[in-house]
């Protein structure tokens, strides 16, 4: 759907209004976050599901906020696209016809869908042209409601957040060994040595940048296949089916940089499903169960609400990924990357413990 299209769909559904109100709070992102003037900006939704509108409201909401600040801005909500489909022609359209140097934003409730001929990597596609872009995948699990909360953790004072990032990310790329530890039982021992951490702190103002809204993280790859241990995972796990907030913890038992046994009840039962499914339908089939990521929560208005975007930027927590890290300085291809959060680390890089204010 065009814009027009797109913003009768929005009142037609009753929440124009909803999307209106939430649009306030987004006015004060485009500046600090994207150093917006005048470019265009291009926001990618879709229609999402009864009851579960996260993805059409907050994509009506940056619209309506650019909007008010006279910015030039096009809307498209197509339907929610799930892994291997295609997105809509209108926005493989839109896409290819915005010049190189602008914005775009894809808000969704699960993936944007394949681009056909631009190529099979949104991120490349973004660095190449240098649009800046601002990524929120895999709401489509939350209730309307949850928006509230998302708001809270984009609606932050990005200069201090952005200072504690780079320190982090400082004593990250310095250090050899990463070691953490959690009252729950996780014992994990990931050498860094010589790679390159990020810091997803919100400033995606440089062509061909870009990153999550909500941010408030920082990540590393690992050195290859040197991770060991396991890791009890206590907050949430990202399977095929979505985010799953855990009621019984799932342990990862971890040698040579992969899973080897995965123990608990329902939730492991369902990510063990997961890596079989991937497994089977892999080029690389041992690199689904790849340790590809430790990453930090810093987010101080985040909070655990069933999401990855959100619950892997809350403070307090921490995560590890399995898959794909190719786009971020690894060396593992898989077509999966499943963040898996937990509580309360205690990390040590080379032996001192990592203090986080």
């Amino acid at each position: 759907m065009d814009t027009l299209a797109s913003l009768n769909w929005l009142k037609e559904t009753k929440l124009v209004d909803l999307a209106k109100e939430t649009s306030q709070p987004l006015k004060r992102i485009f500046l600090p976050c994207l150093g917006i003037q005048n470019e265009k900006i291009l926001i990618i939704g879709d229609t999402g599901s009864a009851g579960k509108y996260v993805s059409p409201v907050l994509s009506g909401a940056y619209y309506y906020a650019a909007e008010s600040l006279n910015l030039n801005t096009k809307l498209i909500l197509q339907e929610s696209k799930a892994r291997g489909t295609e997105a809509d022609e209108e926005v493989q359209n839109a896409i290819a016809e915005l010049r190189e140097g602008n914005v775009i934003f894809t808000i969704l409730s699960d993936k944007l869908g394949s681009l056909g001929k631009l190529g099979k990597s949104f991120r490349h596609l973004c660095q190449t042209k240098k649009h800046r872009f601002v990524s929120a995948p895999s709401l489509g699990r939350l209730d309307t409601d949850k928006i509230s909360a998302i708001l809270r953790a984009i609606d932050i004072n990005y200069k201090p957040l952005q200072v504690q990032h780079a320190e982090i990310k400082k004593q990250l790329d310095e250090a050899k060994e990463l070691h953490v530890t959690t009252d729950a039982g996780t014992d994990l021992y990931f050498n860094i040595d010589g790679m390159e951490s990020i810091a997803s702190d919100g400033n995606y103002a440089l062509p061909g940048k870009g990153g999550n809204l909500p941010a408030g993280e920082v990540y590393t790859p690992p050195n290859g296949k040197k991770v060991e241990g396991k890791v009890v995972i206590d907050v949430s796990s990202r399977t095929i089916g979505g985010t799953r907030l855990i009621k019984h913890p799932v342990t990862l038992f971890i040698e040579n940089g992969s899973i080897v046994n995965i123990e608990g009840k329902d939730e492991a039962k369902e990510l063990q499903e997961t890596l079989e499914w991937a497994a089977e339908r892999a080029k690389q089939p041992g690199n689904v169960r790849r340790i590809s990521e430790f990453g930090i929560g810093l987010n101080p208005n985040a909070s655990v609400i069933g999401a990855t975007i959100v619950d892997e930027k809350t403070k307090g927590t921490a995560h590890i990924a399995i898959g794909s890290n190719y786009w971020f300085g690894g060396d593992i291809y898989a077509f999966i990357h499943l963040d898996q959060i937990f509580n309360k680390p205690a990390i040590k890089l080379d032996g001192k413990l990592l203090k986080i204010d």
